[in-house]
């Protein structure tokens, strides 16, 4: 598997994502940056620009036509993917640490950061989509609320209407109406740490969650449960689930303050592969030279990529083996 090296940024990765059709790949950094790139080959197809800060993440519709930013400029940014156009812009008093887009696209949430006497905010915006009037979106949220008790670091959409799951500092993993601002349930001992990732499923009836904890898990989305969980050695900044194969990919390794006191090998920035099922870890890919910030997989499976601390993006399309392993013995298994 060697992997396409793509060096856009001057500084270190915050998210990836690939489109829903998986050709196109989008990476945002500390550089203040988002770039997009072809994934087959990893040739840059423009870039972004607008951010005063950090961008800390990302979000592309299921169409590859509007892409959300959050930003360290305090901002939510509506951009065309095509054009590079910055449609809209949404200012908070405090940074926007994670956007999501629902299934359709006409809502995206935002979480915006607990600081300088602002309480950790989740946000819902209406999305209007109607050709010609990209530009004309409401300036208030739809829905608006505090979370109650440690603020939440990651979000996503549910399946259900009006219902978001979302991670938080203390480890607790829960859900809220964001119509009211209630929780409807939660899993406080879901993690002992603050949740780095969550990434849903292709049919959003599970998500896989990542901690500083150093453990990986997945969780029913309905009951919250963990149903699976995966403990490595060292803290967890990414945890992704590869469609049609049984595998998780984790990503993490030790802090990069402390990263100049430890050889590669001891600070584990490998791409993790552990079985779904078994909860064992099947293999290691290495190659980044500080911890790996973030980890997305190609919608098809057929290859995936990881973002550093490095500021580089690695993308690695999966060999023949890879698909030609039984990862369950002898079984076929029907997807």
């Amino acid at each position: 598997m060697r992997p396409i090296l793509l060096q856009g940024h001057e500084r270190s990765l915050t998210q990836i994502k690939f489109n829903a059709e998986g050709d196109l790949l989008f990476s945002c950094s500390k550089d203040h940056v988002i770039n997009v790139w072809y994934s087959h080959n990893g040739e840059r197809l423009g870039t972004y620009e607008g951010n005063n800060g950090t961008v800390w993440t990302v979000d592309v519709d299921h169409e590859t036509r509007f892409l959300v930013s959050g930003s360290a400029d305090n901002t939510l940014r509506l951009w065309s993917v095509a054009t590079g156009k910055c449609l809209y812009t949404w200012e908070f008093p405090t940074a926007v640490k994670r956007v999501a887009f629902n299934e359709d696209a006409t809502q995206v949430v935002c979480i915006t950061e607990q600081r300088m006497g602002f309480q950790c905010a989740i946000r819902v915006f209406d999305i209007n989509r109607r050709e010609g009037e990209e530009s004309n979106q409401s300036e208030e949220p739809r829905h608006f609320f505090n979370p109650i008790g440690s603020k939440a670091t990651v979000c996503a959409f549910t399946l259900l209407p009006n219902v978001i799951i979302t991670g938080h500092e203390s480890g607790k993993v829960a859900l809220f109406n964001v119509k009211t601002g209630e929780e409807i349930n939660n899993n406080e001992r879901a993690h002992s740490d603050v949740v780095t990732d969550l990434q849903l499923s292709k049919d959003r009836t599970y998500c896989v969650t990542s901690s500083k904890d150093k453990a990986a898990r997945i969780h029913d989305i309905k009951t919250l449960l963990v149903v699976k969980t995966f403990t490595t050695e060292t803290p967890l900044n990414s945890a992704a689930l590869a469609p049609n194969r049984p595998y998780v990919l984790l990503g993490g390794g030790q802090e990069a303050m402390n990263v100049t006191t430890t050889s590669l090998r001891q600070g584990k920035f490998e791409t993790r592969f552990w079985h779904k099922v078994y909860e064992e870890e099947v293999g290691r890919v290495k190659g980044h030279f500080g911890p790996i910030n973030t980890i997305a997989i190609h919608p098809a499976g057929t290859s995936y990529a990881s973002g550093g601390e490095d500021g580089f993006v690695r993308v690695h399309h999966f060999d023949d083996s890879y698909f030609n392993a039984q990862p369950y013995g002898a079984v076929e298994i029907e997807d």
